[in-house]
């Protein structure tokens, strides 16, 4: 179902109404026109008929007609339509009368004017008549002649008619002139009105814009300056929306920290107690009890650490990351010789690589539980006896292209593109990776891949780690990008931005 368009809806709501004045105006236009062109060639009508009242005599009380030239000129002119004409004398001189008095000359059956339209003597009526199926336009002039040596007078009938069709091809003539200029300013008003509410929609489009290109965890108010009064209660709205947004997560922040560290110390006790009771002399199923009780509170230990951890990074509110030049691959190796004795002890390769000295700008701590929490993924889903590689890179566009379907999370509003020649990090290992579909959803909180065969040491996963890479990668203005390892498994690429302190 398409979109609703405000530009489209206002201009259609403008359109259909002014196509209806449009056709009013056709009409009223139309009227008007043939109005005039009436009354045009009436007066060419009437013209004729005083030039053939000028022809008209009574001599020795007979009616005699000379035409002259000009009306026989006008009876005989090609106008496109027809002309006909009678002379009467005496009668009623009305159509329908009982008694239409004897025709001198012309077209006999003529009809003469309606009783209701009886001019005047001297005066020229005009009406509409229907003579030999065609509508014709009539002008009747009632005139007394005079035969004064014997004293003697007439009433004569003068009646001419001719067809419209020239007086309706004036008409179109006139309409179609003026429907041109009315169409051409129906199209200037919707161009007027299109660009006035494109020009109106500017603020909306920049708020917009704004609000695009906000992080999804921003809950700063939007700004109303220079704001129309109209958008302004939108703005108020949004701002209210995104201060009990802001609220949420903050109570949520302070959730997660007051429980970690509520929790902290009760299982710092527990996992004490556990491994002091393990010393002691137990039987074997004492032991076997107390030491899946001490793998349970070590491994709530490691999820409250990393709550703790998430709840820091989160915090809008919290002090900025304080970035220094820091040593990408003396920070990766360290990390990953601490991590040496849990990948020997199930059986991994785990190893290092790197093309030289790698400088970022980050803080050391975090750089350290991003490279931790990666490795410690890797560990627990690739599988024992896998193959590890951690690898850093000076930068370029050299190695290994994510494959499709890869996943990329950004850190910050530079894009992967801005980051492709910047430094990087790489932990690949040969496990069964990640399925396309999932690779999105495995950087939120608590998130358990469904695809995976839990054994004891995915079992123990939070579902944390990922979450943390994110917010840290985020931090430092890195991209995370999870693709498929050259001969499969799991290759994921932490991209940092290009510095000038390599």
């Amino acid at each position: 179902m398409p979109q609703p368009n405000l530009r489209r809806q206002l201009a259609l709501w403008l359109l259909f109404p002014l196509l209806g004045l449009l056709a009013l105006d056709t009409w009223l236009t139309y009227q008007r026109a043939m109005s005039a062109a009436n009354s045009a060639f009436d007066r060419s009508l009437e013209f004729s008929i005083k030039s053939i009242r000028e022809g008209t005599q009574l001599i020795d009380g007979e009616v005699q007609v000379n035409l002259p030239y000009l009306a026989l000129e006008m009876f005989e002119s090609d106008r496109g339509g027809k002309i006909y004409y009678v002379i009467r004398e005496g009668g009623d001189g009305v159509a329908g009368g009982d008694n239409d008095g004897r025709a001198v000359t012309g077209y006999h059956d003529l009809p003469l004017p309606p009783a209701r339209l009886a001019p005047e003597p001297y005066h020229t009526a005009f009406y509409d008549a229907t003579y030999r199926g065609e509508t014709l336009r009539m002008g009747a002039l009632q005139l007394p002649v005079h035969d004064v040596p014997n004293a003697k007078t007439r009433v004569v009938w003068i009646v001419v008619g001719e067809t419209t069709e020239a007086r309706h091809e004036l008409a179109r003539q006139i309409l179609t002139g003026a429907l041109q200029q009315e169409v051409l300013l129906v199209v200037l008003a919707l161009a007027i009105v299109w660009l006035g509410v494109t020009r109106g929609l500017r603020p909306l489009n920049r708020l917009s814009a704004k609000v695009a290109a906000r992080e999804e965890d921003d809950t700063t108010p939007l700004e109303n300056v220079d704001l129309p009064t109209e958008v302004k209660p939108l703005v108020e709205s949004i701002n209210q929306y995104v201060g009990r947004v802001g609220r949420m997560q903050a109570s949520r922040q302070r959730f997660f920290a007051d429980a970690a560290h509520q929790l902290k110390t009760p299982l710092a006790i527990i996992q004490a107690e556990s491994e002091l009771t393990l010393r002691e002399s137990l039987s074997a199923q004492a032991r076997e009890r107390v030491e899946r009780l001490n793998q349970a509170v070590k491994q709530a230990a490691k999820s409250v650490r990393q709550l703790l951890s998430l709840s820091r990074l989160e915090a809008e509110d919290g002090p900025p990351v304080a970035v220094v030049p820091t040593r990408l691959d003396e920070t990766a190796r360290s990390v990953t010789l601490d991590w040496s004795p849990v990948a020997r002890s199930r059986g991994i390769d785990l190893g290092f690589e790197h093309d030289g000295p790698v400088t970022v700008l980050a803080q050391r701590e975090l750089l350290a539980e991003l490279c931790g929490n990666l490795i410690d993924n890797a560990i627990r889903y690739a599988g024992d006896g896998a193959i590890i590689t951690v690898r850093t890179r000076r930068g370029g566009r050299t190695g290994h292209v994510d494959s499709a379907g890869s996943a990329s999370v950004e850190g910050a509003a530079n894009g992967a593109q801005d980051n492709l020649d910047g430094p990087m990090l790489q932990i690949v290992d040969n496990g069964p990776g990640i399925p396309a579909h999932e690779r999105d959803a495995v950087f939120e909180r608590f998130y358990r891949r469904e695809s995976t065969a839990l054994t004891q040491s995915t079992a123990d996963g939070s579902g944390l780690g990922l979450a943390i890479v994110k917010e840290i990668a985020r931090k430092h203005h890195a991209v995370v990008t999870l693709g498929e390892a050259p001969g499969g498994g799991l290759e994921v690429t932490v991209r940092f931005p290009v510095n000038e302190a390599d």
